[in-house]
């Protein structure tokens, strides 16, 4: 196979210090597995931050390409599941991690990370998804088993980001009323293009309640921060209803009775997309592709540049991304 020099994202760390740069570097270099892919699109996560800053708890060790996730088109396959020119997605596994991620415009990754772009998407629509689009999903499949639209109001925190603005778009679509948690003043407008009945500021929901239980009103919720925060959302759901959790910007502990579970009956469901199993990843996509698709797809994401992922970095991890950010790889 031709070896193919590209261009790429690349955090290096001397002297325990990251420094992050685009340079040239050459496929025969990535990690042999069965397919290679020319990236088209990528995104910015949480996650692909903290890669991109140090983190050890997510990339171990450096010079790294950053980027859970990736779109594109099979240049080279090993495995006959992918064909050469197919359409693909790769989000989650280890890519980004500690395998060579989509700020890289060329990924190789095992054919058992590999989805098929499902027919009603484009390459960068599925970018707009991307991880977090995928996560937001996940968690209304386990929303929707329990919660009907008839059952009451959705409240979901972290609501401009790529996750929370997601799942407002999609629980619009679905026909649940929402209430979205937010600490942005300035997009609040954003928010009300997404469809939310009632926008809560952060700062007060935020504040520690030691009461075990508060007053019942939301039949569900979508949390991405976890911390105080979701404790409060516990507290305050009807019985029967159910919480889906998949961050913890905020804090990873929770100090709250057992009461909101046992009198009240609610579920409380943590929601991770980087190992779902590959047939229910599959599903997923085409529903988000079909039935699913959110018309509203291009208004919820900005378009950058591989120069550009180094500002977009830095502001994500001070809060100041809204929606999805892709990363147009070409």
């Amino acid at each position: 196979m031709t070896n193919i020099q590209y261009k790429a994202f690349v955090v290096e760390e001397i002297d325990g210090i990251c420094t992050q740069s685009i340079k040239p570097l050459q496929t025969n270099y990535l990690p042999m597995a069965d397919v290679l892919i020319r990236v088209h699109y990528s995104s910015i996560n949480y996650k692909d931050a903290l890669s991109a800053t140090g983190n050890k708890g997510i990339t171990k060790n450096y010079p790294h390409t950053p980027g859970i996730d990736a779109a594109g088109v099979v240049e080279y396959s090993d495995n006959e599941a992918c064909k050469i020119g197919d359409k693909v997605i790769v989000t989650g596994y280890d890519l980004g991690m500690n395998t060579s991620g989509g700020y890289g415009q060329f990924i190789r990754v095992p054919a058992e990370w590999v989805v098929k772009l499902p027919v009603g998407l484009t390459l960068k629509e599925s970018m707009i998804i991307g991880t977090a689009g995928f996560t937001a999903a996940i968690s209304m499949m386990r929303l929707v088993e329990k919660v009907k639209p008839k059952d009451g109001k959705i409240i979901v925190s972290g609501a401009t980001g790529g996750v929370g603005s997601v799942a407002l778009a999609l629980l619009q679509k679905l026909g649940y009323q929402t209430i979205a948690i937010s600490g942005k003043e300035a997009e609040y407008p954003f928010l009300r293009n997404l469809g939310v009945s009632e926008i809560i500021d952060r700062n007060q929901f935020q504040e520690v309640d030691k009461r075990p239980m508060l007053s019942a009103q939301y039949a569900g919720g979508i949390d991405t921060v976890g911390g105080s925060i979701l404790e409060n959302i516990i507290k305050q759901i009807l019985p029967l209803g159910l919480v889906t959790t998949c961050g913890s910007v905020s804090s990873t502990q929770l100090n709250l009775s057992a009461f909101p579970f046992i009198l009240r009956g609610v579920s409380l469901v943590g929601v991770s997309s980087q190992n779902y199993p590959k047939e229910s990843r599959i599903e997923i996509w085409n529903k988000l592709a079909k039935e699913w698709k959110l018309q509203n797809l291009l208004e919820l994401y900005t378009e950058i540049g591989i120069d550009d992922i180094k500002t977009a970095v830095d502001n994500i991890l001070l809060g100041k991304l809204k929606g999805r950010t892709i990363v147009n790889m070409w």
